[in-house]
């Protein structure tokens, strides 16, 4: 849950008086609250929390501090308490909102500026506190025993659904409240696309095998990719895997507090480009992981001019993905430490052979 000075802190920076937090997101980690209804109103001096019958009592136990109040936000409940409030400049998310609430809201106030500040809650979510990387360690070590468990499951013949289903069944066993994200499993041609959802496809022999995956934990994600091998690996497929790996362990050397996060990229995209893959990295080389499995900050080449701070939790993940042959990807999950980072990734990174 976050400090309720920090955002104050932060409206005062910006000149604002308050803020309307809708995202589910940004409301859990403002308030504490984790039910999937409700609105909260944060001023300098007050801090509420709206939602309706079904989670008062809830409302009430997770969000101490907050006062709370009964109603739909979308109703009359939101723009009565933003009068009582006497802010007249109020922040809200234009990423999130939409234009219908937008319309509805500013008719219904009087008096009341609403300035849209995508980027508040964002930038102060995006530096984790110590109690929040020890929820995501959690969820790491969670979705890394479940990979290390799944690995005897994958063989020839065994679809790629039936081991997402596998590890899905581990993580939630093992404390997880749900997957952070639905499970990639892509193998053989399939391994080239990036986000290739678990489909009914059978693994077979020689197949590269990419699992994407990740548990939940109060709220915070873990994310981490391995790529492995069913039987012996061939000489192009170790060559790709080993320019994979050297192009994620280089850009690990290059993280760490005040690193411009697009130079960071560019380290592994230089690694890639020179082997002749260039085209074959189109995403970013990570982004951040929390309460979302993607938030700030990028480590893209958009991001010039961006640094880490201590307290960032980064995906480092580049990969390697050729149309009609397959695809490589290592994704470590890390935390940026004072003095350099803390990997919360622990499964083997060397080319894992099966069978």
């Amino acid at each position: 849950m976050a400090d309720l000075d920090r955002i104050r802190a932060a409206l005062r920076d910006e000149s604002l008086e308050g803020i309307i937090i809708a995202r589910p997101e940004d409301r859990l980690w403002a308030s504490g609250f984790s039910g999937s209804a409700g609105t909260v109103l944060v001023t300098l001096d007050d801090a509420v929390l709206m939602t309706d019958f079904r989670y008062t009592e809830q409302a009430a136990a997770e969000a101490p501090g907050f006062r709370i109040v009964e109603g739909k936000p979308e109703g009359d409940v939101l723009p009565q308490i933003v009068m009582e409030s006497r802010a007249s400049r109020i922040a809200f998310d234009p990423s999130y909102a939409t234009v219908l609430w937008f319309e509805r809201l500013k008719h219904q106030l009087t008096g009341v500026d609403l300035v849209p500040c995508e980027r508040l809650l964002v930038g102060l979510r995006a530096r984790k506190t110590a109690s929040e990387i020890d929820l995501m360690t959690k969820a790491a070590v969670i979705a890394d025993n479940a990979f290390m468990t799944v690995l005897a499951k994958i063989r020839p013949g065994t679809s790629e659904r039936d081991i997402a289903l596998e590890m899905e069944f581990l993580m939630r066993r093992e404390g997880a409240q749900r997957l952070a994200f639905d499970i990639i499993v892509a193998s053989g041609k399939r391994s080239s696309m990036p986000h290739g959802r678990a489909s009914a496809k059978l693994i077979e022999e020689g197949d590269f095998v990419t699992i994407d995956y990740g548990a939940e934990v109060s709220g915070y994600c873990s994310d981490a990719t391995r790529t492995v091998v069913v039987g012996r690996a061939s000489e192009e497929q170790r060559r790709v895997y080993e320019l994979v790996l050297r192009a994620q362990t280089s850009a690990l050397d290059a993280i760490g507090p005040g690193k411009d996060c697009a130079a960071v990229d560019a380290v592994a995209r230089d690694i890639i480009k020179q082997a002749g893959h260039g085209e074959h990295f189109g995403h970013t080389l990570g982004h951040g992981v929390g309460l979302a499995v993607h938030e700030m900050p990028s480590l893209g080449e958009r991001s010039a001019g961006v640094a880490l701070v201590p307290g960032n939790v980064v995906s480092v993940e580049p990969g390697v993905y050729v149309p009609g042959w397959g695809g490589v990807r290592i994704e470590d999950l890390v935390a940026i430490t004072e003095d350099g980072y803390k990997n919360l990734t622990h499964v083997p990174k060397h080319l894992i052979e099966i069978g």
